[in-house]
């Protein structure tokens, strides 16, 4: 067990869209009931974290983990890091904890991410002629002219390529509510103002599918994720500590890789080849896969590109049924898996893709 790192608590907020019930609240006020949540469930005090790693993508940045750890009543030594690389942030969070207490650094570290995409702050460009800022939705991920399309463009055109159809597309959709409604949720949500499930699972069916907007060639908004509010958390500990729990759960390995820049949607399959070759575990023999749903498309092609199981594969639903949570979506990913992985043993994987050509995966095994 030396120099191995462990999850002993998951929990993460609801997932609510844009707008709805988390609205009124900030980054900080999100993350904290669920940080206090993980320690509760682990009974470890506030004291006993040695640091706080925590993902964060459309804030209006300083340092939000500074903020979330003061707000969870963590100690003021705790300064906390805040990470931001967009959608992969939450997994790789737990990534660079896991890489503190393997390196020694700490034997405990709270890591995932939050983010609220109702609070997004308005950005603005500035120009050297003197012309008026000028708000922009969204910075440059890759700096290189023509190489940083748009995410539903470049996701239609990828669908194109590979010949994933709306049809394919929409039955995914589907079947990620039917699986959401039917999911029991209970062990890992932390309620915050008395909401305690994700408001947007809902039934979806053929005929509801078909009245959805085009957004561009196959992709439309019901194979679109909505953007949400949410947090997400887990403890990462040693192996000494995690001998105290019978649930812990080995973080195995990790990858967090770029890939071809206007292609965003395709990086997470070398990050998924990649734990697979370094853990030795075949994707066959995986008891659960938690892949990333900002798009249909995007997450058929990753399931895809290993044969994972179907049945492993988002058992509870995915974003799609719940909502796309930037800075967080990566960390509910691992908490999904860590919950499923307490049912039926094994190994499990999860994976997503962010703007820029960013792709991470992480294998846990309990």
């Amino acid at each position: 067990m030396t120099n191995s790192a462990y999850i002993i608590a998951a929990h993460r907020s609801p997932v609510i869209p844009k707008g709805g019930a988390f609205a009124h609240l900030q980054i900080h006020e999100l993350a904290a009931p669920v940080i206090r949540a993980c320690l509760n469930t682990a009974n470890i005090s506030p004291e006993k974290v040695g640091e706080l790693i925590l993902s964060n993508a459309v804030g209006a940045g300083g340092n939000p983990a500074r903020l979330a750890a003061l707000a969870a009543g963590l100690p003021e030594r705790i300064g906390g890091l805040s990470i931001d690389r967009q959608c992969t942030g939450g997994l790789d969070a737990i990534w660079l904890a896991a890489q503190m207490v393997k390196s020694g650094t700490h034997d405990i570290v709270v890591a995932g991410g939050a983010e609220s995409a109702s609070r997004r702050p308005i950005r603005m460009r500035t120009f050297l002629d003197g012309s008026p800022p000028a708000p922009y939705d969204r910075p440059d991920f890759t700096g290189i002219s023509g190489r940083d399309p748009d995410m539903i463009t470049s996701a239609a055109q990828i669908a194109e390529n590979m010949s994933v159809s709306r049809h394919i597309q929409e039955d995914w959709a589907i079947n990620s509510h039917t699986r959401a409604r039917s999911a029991n949720f209970q062990n890992e949500i932390t309620a915050i103002h008395d909401q305690n499930t994700d408001t947007f699972t809902r039934t979806l069916n053929t005929k509801t599918c078909a009245r959805a907007p085009v957004l561009a060639g196959t992709i439309t908004s019901a194979t679109t994720a909505v953007d949400a509010d949410a947090a997400a958390c887990v403890i990462v500990v040693s192996a000494r500590i995690a001998k105290s729990y019978p649930n812990a759960i080995r973080i195995i390995q990790g990858a967090m890789l770029g890939g071809t820049p206007d292609q965003p949607a395709l990086a997470p399959l070398a990050a998924i080849q990649s734990v697979l070759d370094q853990s030795k575990i075949a994707a066959q023999t995986l008891q659960s896969v938690e892949i990333m749903e900002a798009y249909a498309a995007q997450a058929i092609i990753a399931a895809q590109s290993q044969s994972f199981d179907p049945k492993a594969v988002n058992k509870g639903g995915g974003a799609l049924a719940r909502g796309h949570a930037i800075g967080a979506s990566g960390a509910i990913l691992a908490v999904r898996l860590y919950h499923e992985l307490q049912k039926t043993g094994g190994a499990g994987l999860a994976a997503i893709a962010a703007a820029g050509g960013l792709g991470s995966a992480l294998i846990l095994h309990a």
